[in-house]
């Protein structure tokens, strides 16, 4: 079995008309509410996208072999840097809502990843009521945690390890569930797109948790990263140095931390696997998505990863089942 706990819901575009609304208004004209079928839900998840090589979500799964995909909402939508702050709540409330809808009527292909309603404007305290909702009354399996609420824009929230985010990790270790760690957008102007964005933020969210107490304090944390890390695993070596130059401790907060392998190169996935070890990866694909175009060279999606890890050849039987299923299931402990 193929577990993919990197995927994002396809809503209907009312959910984005209905997000249109409050960015207009500014909250003026009250919460509202998403109009929204159940039927307009399965026929999004049908429907043939041609920002994703003209197939849709459903097929895509089917072409690349995945069973199971955890699905959180897609990033570059979550406004996080937005004002006020109720705005926020709400359209990921909705989002929240639609996704736990997703699951219902698709209960064989998708389970939820919870967003939470992160700004600046409030404390992280107060945004962690989402995350109890989702997993207690909606059976999320999970949550995505942007380590970047500003969106690239200032003021900035503090790195991953400094004590602004306990609320959300003593949340996380409280009903046991892994956080998985995605930026969201990037605000304009910015030297970088949101997809380098969340490289860039990955891998500052690393190097701040291996330089902190945040393992120490919560042991039991369960936080995977994106996209393969950004750009931790290419430059091991260099953290590596320091730390044995500093007699660090910081290795064993690194052995902690998982890693998903939403990579678009055979090559990079092998050294993902290299660097951090088999145990460390989850499956994860974002598909469809940023990668969900044909490689002219193979005529197979740049996002099929099952793909890539087939062709590793010194992987074994044992390892391609940890990182298609076991590895998820030890995560995800909610998972069914």
């Amino acid at each position: 079995m193929i577990i993919d706990v990197h995927g994002h819901v396809s809503p209907p575009n009312a959910l984005y008309a209905y997000q249109a609304g409050l960015l207009h208004a500014r909250g003026a004209h009250g919460r509202g509410r998403v109009r929204i079928s159940d039927d307009d839900i399965v026929a999004s998840h049908h429907a043939k996208n041609p920002n994703f090589g003209n197939i849709s979500h459903i097929e895509h799964l089917d072409e690349a072999g995945i069973d199971l995909q955890l699905i959180s909402p897609r990033p570059f939508t979550l406004m996080h840097s937005e004002g006020p702050a109720e705005i926020i709540d709400w359209f990921t409330e909705e989002t929240n809502d639609i996704i736990y809808r997703t699951t219902q009527l698709f209960p064989e292909r998708f389970r939820g990843v919870c967003s939470l309603p992160q700004t600046l404007l409030t404390d992280p305290a107060s945004q962690v009521r989402e995350l109890y909702r989702c997993i207690n009354e909606l059976g999320f399996v999970g949550a995505m945690l942007n380590p970047d609420p500003a969106e690239g824009g200032v003021p900035t929230a503090p790195g991953l390890g400094d004590r602004y985010w306990y609320p959300f990790y003593e949340a996380l270790c409280e009903l046991d569930v892994p956080a998985l760690i995605h930026s969201a957008s990037c605000r304009a102007p910015a030297r970088e797109s949101y997809t380098l964005h969340f490289i860039t933020e990955e891998t500052i969210g690393i190097a701040s948790l291996l330089n902190s107490d945040v393992y120490r304090d919560f042991p039991d944390l369960k936080l995977i990263f994106s996209h393969g890390g950004g750009a931790i695993p290419y430059q091991l070596g260099r953290f590596k140095a320091f730390w044995a130059m500093h007699e660090s401790s910081a290795e064993e907060s690194f052995s902690k931390i998982m890693f998903e392998t939403c990579l678009y190169t055979r090559e990079s996935i092998e050294l993902l696997i290299r660097s951090v070890g088999v145990n460390a990866c989850l499956f994860g694909s974002e598909k469809p998505g940023t990668g969900s175009a044909r490689n002219p060279e193979t005529g197979r999606f740049f996002d099929d990863i099952g793909y890539y890890i087939e062709g590793i050849e010194w992987l074994s039987a044992s390892d391609k089942l940890a990182l298609y299923e076991g590895n998820a299931r030890r995560a995800f402990s909610r998972l069914s």
